[in-house]
């Protein structure tokens, strides 16, 4: 167990981190000790990457972990830096692996306390609700190969991915609800280097039929934030090409990517695959800069 950044039952302010491994239960004793040895590589490494070490507290949970940042440690900055470095070393680490390493990770802030056997609080139980959802569960199903999914809660989306950053990129996430036990909210889901996360059809808030749409049913503040950012994203990365009116589900777009990828937008909805691009977002300002 890692190093407690406050011992007290008195709840801090924290931001809480649920990590999870796909399809470890398939895995014989030798694969999982493999697959433990590399989730804890990647996960140590991409918290020594953004200089989080002392006041973490690390929870083993088997085929996952639980974790609680110092207060002090900026949100955007896990959002950001630490999500890509923990993508990169996942993808690295799956380089020639028979049996590839892939996570599930969920992020919320909020009160916590530490009673010296583990974290204790609303924050800590919906973490573990977003990272363990169906929703979460069904689209990694659904996104075939690729390393790594994020869901974060609503309130972190809004005071923290909505504001952009290094490394963040609000346009490319999704939100969707997740129901499961007492639980009944709203979360934002993302793939890395993925246009769009491919999510269920039929997921709760979703439009059906719509895989890896925006989920949503009316419009409402952040919903519109993340259209507009969505269009100047899709407008950044297609060239040339004319930005598709809205409400207009007979006319197909075909869009030529930076780096050659293509990106079809359908009315409503963009067919899109890996982008290839890294991008970089000033806070509050929609401009940005990619990378390879």
């Amino acid at each position: 167990m890692g190093e407690m950044g406050v011992n007290s039952t008195e709840a801090v302010h924290q931001l809480v981190i649920s990590g999870d491994v796909c399809g470890s239960g398939r895995l014989g004793m030798r694969g999982k000790l493999r697959m433990r040895e590399a989730m804890y590589e990647a996960v140590h490494g991409a918290f020594e990457r953004v200089g989080v070490r002392g006041g973490l507290h690390l929870e083993d949970r088997g085929d996952g972990v639980l974790a609680a940042l110092p207060p002090q440690t900026p949100p955007s900055l896990m959002a950001g830096l630490w999500v890509d470095e923990l993508h990169q070393r996942l993808r690295q680490g799956n380089e020639g692996r028979a049996e590839p390493l892939r996570m599930r990770v969920a992020m919320h802030a909020g009160p916590v306390s530490h009673d010296g056997r583990g974290l204790v609080g609303r924050a800590v139980d919906l973490a573990c609700r977003l990272c363990d959802s169906d929703v979460a569960k069904r689209t990694m199903e659904r996104a075939q190969g690729v390393p790594l999914l994020l869901v974060v809660s609503d309130s972190f989306y809004r005071d923290v991915v909505a504001e952009g950053g290094r490394y963040i990129e609000p346009e490319h996430y999704r939100r969707a609800r997740v129901t499961a036990k007492e639980t009944d909210e709203a979360a934002w889901f993302h793939v890395p280097r993925m246009s769009v996360p491919p999510l269920p059809p039929d997921t709760p808030g979703g439009r059906p039929g719509e895989a890896g749409g925006r989920a949503g049913g009316g419009p409402s503040a952040e919903g519109e934030g993340a259209d507009r950012g969505a269009d100047r994203g899709r407008s950044r990365e297609a060239g040339r090409g004319e930005r598709p009116e809205r409400n207009a589900p007979d006319v197909k777009y075909l869009f030529e990517h930076i780096g050659g990828d293509n990106l079809v937008v359908e009315g409503n909805t963009v067919h899109g695959g890996f982008t290839g691009i890294r991008k970089e977002y000033r806070a509050g300002t929609g401009e940005g800069s990619g990378d390879e």
